[in-house]
């Protein structure tokens, strides 16, 4: 299945959900306990992918979706902060979605700790847009394998200059 908006798109592999959207200005709205929104004014497109059901309700980077998690459970989120980011030292600049690799995964990286569960996070600059490529293992036994899982399908995303 392709998806498609706001300048990024991917393609999802077979049992996989994903979804794009914008989320509202910092300030339009009160955050939901344990959200955690991106730094910065601008309001910038969130892609979620999973293999799993994705909650309709969820922060950019996955509360909701974390609650749900199981062995063999990967979140995939791709988060767009301001232009005040852009090729900054923690935002450089890549000519793809950066890979991660298994020894990347900690639950020192995690956005909210959630039990046996192991996060990783690339910050980066494509195409004069800054993101945060954030992603999470259902088990951190596992993250070894959920890393090329999650290269597979960071390897379809696209994203138009901005």
């Amino acid at each position: 299945m392709r998806i498609e908006a706001h300048g990024i798109r991917a393609q999802l592999p077979g049992g996989w959900e994903g979804r794009i959207s914008r989320r509202r200005p910092v300030g339009e709205h009160a955050p939901r306990r344990g959200q955690v929104t991106a730094v910065g004014d601008e309001s910038g497109p969130v892609l979620h992918m999973a293999n799993f059901a994705l909650p309709e309700d969820r922060g950019d980077f996955g509360s909701g979706a974390v609650d749900l998690m199981r062995a063999g459970h990967l979140l995939v989120a791709l988060v767009e902060y301001g232009r005040d980011s852009v090729d900054t030292a923690l935002f450089p600049r890549v000519s793809r979605v950066p890979r991660v690799t298994g020894r990347m995964f900690s639950t020192q990286a995690l956005q909210r700790v959630q039990r046996g569960q192991a996060g990783a996070q690339r910050f980066f600059t494509l195409n004069g847009r800054a993101f945060c490529l954030y992603v999470v293992a259902g088990d951190h036994r596992e993250a070894a394998a959920r890393a090329s899982d999650a290269n597979a399908v960071t390897g379809t995303v696209e994203v138009s200059p901005a």
